[in-house]
């Protein structure tokens, strides 16, 4: 079972992280906060972060600054806490044990916009909109991430898959919303919802869905344990995998390239297996172009570049630059030291986030963080924190 990619539940209890070790930041601070209940943004007093980094660790969040990587706040958050962007240049959504909360990290506080439900799973930012799929109700929420501007709850759209299952849903530019379908024990494929929440699509040929990606031209994507499902100008497409499993379980996209990149798995009985290949998938043609780098990755290794690159980051410690219409590596950049993926797929790893042209690795064994220029492949900055960070994200850049 692929757990890292199969399952994105929480279990409301932190992980061990095998690298934390107790010892003073490198250009932080000892601001340092217990949070116990939600804080609305709007009067806090702490000082603005520039373009924040939030990171997570065994109990919390560190807040940095984008550009020096200088800590400047530590928010301490039982459980295991996921990161993701909130779709706007203030806050991130954080997946909790109750919940998604969504966190001012530009003034590195809670606010008072929370969605409650167990097990809330994956956050998609698509067309000016942000979704939510809480996987222990099913129940989907759209909002527009410029309501969460005055630290309340925003307006949403909902819906309520007809069962919970560990699922993924993203609105298109027309109004039409793609979900996942499935139950708590199996997953066969997607349906598409128009404007009024009625039906109008639907595809049960996509066995174990998991993740989604958006390519040029809203070509929407899901993974498949046997290929991919793409969904394009109202109608499915099933592109096949060229195994008989073939899982393509993680999927990144790009507004600028019609290529979508992800991950492909072929051993369905593996505990863990780590695969040095990645799938190119061509929404165009419906074709996918497997490509070997000769390094195995992890689900937190992928990412996309300002001019549609494709990125990964290997456990030899290099960042691959692909081009994704040919798969030619095009570029290398030696970002952290080699490391092994871990079993459990909620243990700390080195993560990559991008954003602009700025490339983010985490590398807990260190209990470092860096920064890239994806263009010349330098170093920018460098950070040694308290404890070993485990999820990497962001807001969008330009505050």
């Amino acid at each position: 079972m692929d757990k890292p990619t199969s399952t994105r539940t929480l279990t409301g209890t932190a992980l061990a992280l095998a690298a934390a070790m107790a010892l003073t930041a490198c250009g932080g601070n000892d601001d340092t906060s217990t949070d116990t209940k939600p804080k609305q943004a709007k009067g806090s007093q702490a000082a603005a972060v520039k373009n924040p980094l939030v990171a997570s660790y065994d109990g919390g969040l560190y807040v940095l600054d984008g550009e020096t990587l200088k800590l400047a706040k530590t928010v301490e958050l039982p459980g295991f806490n996921r990161v993701n962007p909130a779709g706007d240049k203030d806050h991130v959504v954080i997946s909790t044990d109750t919940g998604f909360r969504v966190f001012d990290a530009v003034r590195q506080t809670f606010t008072d916009a929370e969605f409650k439900g167990a097990k809330p799973g994956h956050v998609v930012q698509h067309a000016g909109k942000t979704v939510l799929f809480t996987d222990g109700t099913g129940e989907v929420n759209v909002f527009d991430p410029a309501g969460l501007a005055d630290g309340k709850k925003p307006q949403s759209r909902s819906y309520t898959s007809a069962e919970p299952h560990h699922g993924v849903a993203i609105e298109l530019t027309n109004g039409e919303l793609l979900s996942t379908l499935g139950t708590e024990e199996k997953r066969t494929g997607a349906l598409v919802l128009d404007k009024n929440n009625k039906e109008i699509k639907r595809a049960e040929n996509c066995p174990g869905v998991h993740g989604e990606a958006a390519a040029k031209g809203e070509a929407v994507a899901v993974g498949c344990e046997d290929g991919v499902l793409i969904y394009k100008d109202g109608k499915f497409t099933k592109v096949d995998a060229p195994d008989d499993y073939g899982r393509i379980g993680n999927q990144r996209g790009s507004d600028l390239s019609p290529v979508l990149l992800g991950d492909y798995k072929t051993d369905a009985e593996a505990e863990l297996e780590r695969p040095t290949r990645i799938s190119l998938i061509d929404t165009r043609t419906a074709k996918i172009r497997l490509v070997d780098l000769g390094t195995s990755y992890s689900f937190r290794s992928l990412a996309r570049g300002p001019q549609g690159e494709a990125l990964v980051l290997g456990t030899n410690g290099t960042l691959h630059v692909i081009d994704p219409e040919t798969g030619k590596v095009e570029k290398k950049i030696d970002a952290v030291d080699d490391w092994t993926e871990p079993l459990d797929w909620q243990q700390a790893r080195p993560t990559l986030f991008v954003r602009d042209d700025t490339a983010y690795v985490s590398e807990p064994g260190k209990r470092q963080l860096h920064s890239f220029d994806l263009e010349s492949g330098t170093k920018l900055n460098s950070v040694t924190l308290p404890k070993s960070t485990n999820e990497l994200s962001g807001v969008v850049a330009g505050h």
